[in-house]
């Protein structure tokens, strides 16, 4: 199998893991096989849709004898996690794996934590002004932060509320919008997030013009991050983070249930897969190029 060093950080280890594992003649269930980790978590490794957890890597050193390999790339890929994000969003990435909830709320696009890497690298070459390679390192960043809601002990509690704009806005081919959509049902399905959309029909609600994302701690105040599209805010006045509080409680009562967005869901990824878009509300005059001007920037959403 020939591996293709100019792919992106996850894409090349993961082919690299299932070179190694059918050279060894494993199964992917034999291979995981003793750790925590399914064949299913094993095989989005394989293709490049997660990076390697550390304590999943020493399990696959260990089972095929690769000397420490694996484990040793998981800094690469911290180190591609860390490159590939703005300096306003360096607070984040920091405090972020020791937050015990995350609550999101986005009104135009997927959340970066639930995107499928076709997904975010559309978002990311929207401008048409990044060479491939800050792209690739770019997409590898926001894969790595992927990780933070991976089943462990210590993962936060992710819930995260969208508008049903996010759900019928062609960042991606139809097949692609419909893996992106799937994609968000698993996880939900997997337990590793709560989600809810927000329906066209809520009319006027909180928090419609920002991004936002609360972030709580067990051994720390709470704390905010909204995003513009080339610049980031932390807030942590103990005042203003509780307005935001308040108004995402707000937000999740106009919301649907979770279980009727899952619903929702599978009903417009269906309809992306038939070729039968889903209907829209009338497009505001100027909305295609606001979104051009937000979709590019390298942010951590």
């Amino acid at each position: 199998m020939e591996i293709d060093g100019s792919e992106s950080v996850p894409s090349f280890y993961g082919k690299e893991l299932r070179f190694q594992r059918e050279r060894a003649g494993l199964t992917l269930e034999q291979l995981v096989e003793g750790s925590y980790y399914g064949a299913t978590y094993l095989s989005e490794i394989e293709r490049g849709q997660r990076s390697i957890p550390v304590d999943l890597a020493r399990h696959v050193d260990r089972v095929l004898k690769t000397d420490g390999y694996f484990e040793r790339r998981c800094e690469e890929v911290r180190r591609a996690r860390i490159r590939g994000h703005a300096d306003y969003f360096q607070r984040v990435l920091k405090v972020e794996p020791r937050a015990e909830a995350i609550d999101e709320w986005s009104p135009t696009l997927v959340p970066g934590l639930l995107q499928t890497e076709p997904y975010m690298r559309a978002l990311f070459d929207a401008d048409g002004t990044k060479p491939p390679e800050e792209v690739d390192i770019m997409v590898d960043g926001r894969l790595g932060r992927a990780d933070l809601i991976e089943p462990r002990r210590t993962a936060p509690e992710l819930w995260v509320v969208l508008h049903e704009a996010s759900l019928r806005m062609e960042v991606v081919p139809p097949e692609r919008m419909a893996d992106q959509l799937d994609h968000i049902i698993t996880l939900a399905r997997r337990r590793r997030i709560i989600p809810q959309v927000v329906p066209w029909r809520a009319g006027a609600h909180p928090l419609m013009q920002s991004n936002t994302r609360l972030m709580r701690f067990g051994d720390a105040p709470p704390i905010v991050y909204t995003e513009s599209p080339y610049h980031g805010v932390t807030v942590d006045d103990p005042g203003v983070v509780k307005r935001y509080q308040r108004a995402y409680e707000m937000l999740r009562a106009v919301a649907l249930s979770p279980h009727e967005t899952l619903s929702l869901l599978a009903r417009t990824a269906e309809r992306y897969r038939k070729g039968k878009l889903p209907a829209c509300a009338p497009r505001a005059r100027g909305a295609r190029g606001g979104r051009d001007k937000a979709a590019g920037h390298r942010g951590g959403r």
